[in-house]
């Protein structure tokens, strides 16, 4: 009757022992996950889970509104530059050498006065 009580502890650490061991295994079967750590520590392995998910969407975000940004910039210089060659035509259209031979090409009568304007007082 003693040996019984004497091997029963024995017995115990032997079982403990075999418990605490961890192989490969257990952990690819997903026997690690019912340990008694990772059921104490639920709550905070699914806010890290989140706060790791939220980390990825927030990069993530931030990766897309940098390439926004630079294909509006892109987009600005080239608006910029469309804008100073209009100018430039524009300009180059009004000149009043190229608004008197744009007359004249119509065959109005219209010329440039050769004397200067009289002052009327």
């Amino acid at each position: 009757m003693e040996e019984a009580t004497i091997n029963k502890p024995t017995e115990e650490r032997n079982k403990k022992k075999k418990k605490k061991r961890t192989s490969l295994k257990s952990i690819l079967g997903g026997d690690i996950l019912a340990t008694d750590f990772f059921r104490r520590q639920a709550k905070l392995l699914v806010l890290i889970m989140v706060l790791i998910i939220f980390y990825i969407h927030n990069r993530y975000a931030s990766q897309q509104q940098q390439i926004e940004i630079d294909h509006l910039k892109r987009e600005l210089t080239d608006i910029k530059y469309d804008a100073l060659t209009r100018s430039s035509e524009l300009m180059e259209m009004s000149r009043q050498s190229h608004i008197e031979e744009y007359i004249s090409n119509k065959g109005s009568e219209l010329r440039t006065p050769t004397s200067p304007p009289y002052l009327i007082k």
